[in-house]
């Protein structure tokens, strides 16, 4: 335990009583904040003290450490107090004591003792805790956030046998650590070298000492880190050498050969520029809007400006549907009879032109029964819309408020909360990248004719590959209250983010209110009246809907919640996959006799490699109700309900009697 309150503007006082009551307390930390009196000798002989550090105060009276100083403590700064005597003992290291600046230092015996003479002035050097040796070693350094360590050297066995189970695939036996302390932060350097070979290899140092997503945890004590890696030769000089005259042979034969073909590319130029003709992206790039290459797509038909706007007799306004950050959405009706519905970006909007280009190339790669599918889009005279097929059930956030007239029964949301599920496991673990969607919320849920629910809104998706998860972020993006506050705060992009947001919309099934209504926060409210030993309505009975206790019929209710709460775990790595939330919900359903419907995710799904022959059916991507996308430097990011870590479950003393395997937490 630690305690730093310095430099606070407190009330000046005594010696607070809480001194010898903390039996934990490893550092002391009050600096120039007032208190006066005599220390009681009980504080210095604490089981587990290592550091005092109360100078700059107005102590007074006679210092009496006692004679029953702990073994532990090796720092007692007492400089610039009021001090006038101090009872000496033979336990009494002097080399621990600083006393500088006290009357009793002036014109004394002890005046040029190390007591007053402040020669102590930095912690000593720390050796190294083990070190390895070897030609090529890999060398990264975690720092480490928590308060300062009285003496690390007592904590790092431990967490060398943690960093050791954590890399034992590919150096076994053969890792140091090095720490030191910069500043007020434990930093220690991890050494390893590799076995049975010169260097390590890519793969290895990626599935070994890739430490930046957080997925690794140190033991308690050391609290919050950051990882640095330190440059690594995986090539040595000859390598190189012959690397780079490789490289340069070939560019200069690509030159030559590209000087060759100048005369065959100038005749071909016209021919070029008919076909760019019938490309409709011949003209991406012409603005500031088109950011990056062209859309690359897979299918998908190409509307004319002429028809969109036949469909939607000119885009009047009594056919506008929906209206959100890229745009207005309008409802259509093609010749064929065909309704369809628009999402039509704002004219000379950045953001839209990024968002055009993401959600057109994911649309048109990937196909579920629980995501939006792409009907066509247009690409003519500066406008950019995406076609979907009309959706007459409009949002789930419509449904669950009350503004579309219906009521959801229990056996409904758990059927929703499915297919979303389904359709958000199969971006993650089946989309090839994998996909992350950083924007799900019940807004982004459509519900069609036969409400069943399917994931919307790629504007804001990133394809990912695995080496890419967890890598540093310059713009966070999402909505308010469904965003992951670790990703908003580390900068770090994973799957587990889109499972943070995905267990809010479980919680707004059950409350049927927005993330954050009336300055409350759903996730905290929901943990603050969190009681399990209720079998019924889990203590929730105040906050949820009350069409919920009304209809009746909470099957598998308590399993429900936990689930959810599982998927608002403030760290990602507590968090289960998306997968699993699916075959939980599916086991929820199966156990209380009611039926999932198709099956899982990984087996209701399809990728088209080729041109379809039938007409697709999809979905159009656009919210009903207006929401807010926040970057990073955005000043009006700020959650008003807070993430209150000792609102977890895991912390409350309303946890559940001992369940069957099948209600255990869902794995990770």
């Amino acid at each position: 335990m630690h305690r730093d309150l310095s430099n606070n503007s407190f009330m000046p006082s005594g010696v607070p009583s809480w001194f010898t009551e903390l039996p934990g307390l490893m550092t002391l930390t009050m600096q120039s904040v007032g208190i006066s009196g005599k220390l009681p000798q009980k504080l210095f002989s604490l089981r587990d003290l290592q550091h005092v550090i109360l100078n700059d105060n107005e102590l007074n009276d006679t210092l009496d450490m006692g004679n029953t100083i702990n073994d532990g403590l090796d720092l007692v700064d007492l400089r610039n107090n009021k001090i006038t005597s101090v009872t000496v003992y033979s336990s009494l290291d002097s080399k621990l004591l600083k006393l500088e600046g006290n009357p009793l230092c002036t014109d004394s015996l002890l005046s040029n003792t190390l007591l007053c003479t402040d020669q102590l002035t930095e912690f000593p050097t720390m050796l190294p805790f083990s070190d390895v040796q070897c030609p090529h070693p890999f060398v990264e350094t975690i720092f480490f956030r928590s308060p300062s360590f009285g003496d690390v050297r007592k904590f790092l066995p431990e967490l060398h046998d943690n960093l050791s189970r954590t890399v034992s695939s590919c150096t076994p036996n053969k890792l140091g650590l090095v720490p030191y302390v910069d500043d007020v932060y434990l930093k220690v350097d991890i050494k390893a070298c590799p076995v049975n070979q010169k260097r390590f290899n890519y793969s290895q140092v990626l599935n070994c000492f890739n430490l930046t997503l957080q997925t690794y945890k140190p033991p308690e004590n050391f609290g919050p880190y950051y990882v640095k890696s330190h440059p690594y030769p995986f090539h040595d000089k000859a390598s190189r050498a012959i690397l780079i005259g490789v490289v340069t042979g070939s560019v200069l034969l690509v030159v030559g050969l590209a000087l060759i073909g100048v005369y065959a590319m100038r005749q071909k130029k016209r021919a070029k520029k008919l076909v760019s003709q019938n490309n409709p992206f011949a003209s991406w790039g012409s603005t500031p809007e088109d950011i990056g290459e062209a859309p690359k797509l897979k299918s998908a038909r190409a509307f004319t400006l002429e028809e969109l706007k036949l469909s939607t007799n000119d885009f009047k306004q009594i056919n506008a549907i929906g209206e959100g950050g890229y745009g207005t959405v309008y409802r259509g009706k093609l010749l064929d009879g065909q309704l369809i519905a628009i999402k039509r970006s704002k004219q000379g909007s950045m953001q839209g032109g990024l968002e055009f280009k993401t959600e057109i190339e994911l649309l048109s790669r990937v196909h579920h029964n629980n995501l939006v599918g792409l009907v066509g889009f247009c690409f003519e005279k500066g406008e950019k819309m995406l076609v979907y097929e009309f959706i007459s059930n409009g949002t789930l956030s419509e449904a669950l408020y009350g503004m579309k007239g219906v009521q959801l029964d229990w056996s409904m949301r758990l059927k929703i909360a499915l297919d979303s599920a389904r359709g958000l496991a199969y971006l993650h673990d089946h989309a090839n990248p994998p996909i992350i969607h950083r924007d799900i919320k019940s807004t982004n849920i459509l519900l069609d004719s036969k409400m069943t629910a399917k994931v919307a809104d790629f504007g804001l998706s990133l394809l990912v590959s695995d080496s890419e998860e967890g890598e540093l972020c310059t713009n966070v993006k999402g909505t308010l209250g469904y965003l992951d506050p670790e990703y908003y705060m580390t900068q770090q992009l994973t799957a587990k983010s889109d499972v943070y947001s995905f267990g809010v919309v479980l919680l707004e099934l059950i409350v049927a209110k927005p993330p954050i209504y009336e300055k409350k926060y759903i996730v905290r409210e929901v943990k603050t009246a969190l009681d399990m030993e209720d079998t019924m309505y889990c203590g929730l009975k105040d906050v949820m809907d009350p069409v919920l206790y009304k209809m009746g019929g909470l099957l598998g209710f308590p399993r429900f919640v936990r689930m959810a709460l599982q998927c608002v775990e403030e760290v990602g790595p507590d968090r289960p996959k998306m997968n699993n939330v699916v075959r939980e919900i599916e086991m929820i359903m199966q156990d209380n006799g009611l039926t999932p419907g198709s099956m899982s995710a990984s087996s209701s799904f399809s990728v088209d490699s080729t041109t379809r022959t039938f007409a697709p059916r999809y979905p159009y991507s656009s919210t009903s109700t207006p929401s807010t996308t926040y970057e990073m430097d955005s000043r009006a990011f700020e959650y008003s309900g807070g993430f209150p870590s000792q609102g977890s479950l895991k912390n409350r003393n309303t946890s559940p009697k001992p369940r069957s395997s099948r209600e255990r937490g869902l794995p990770g």
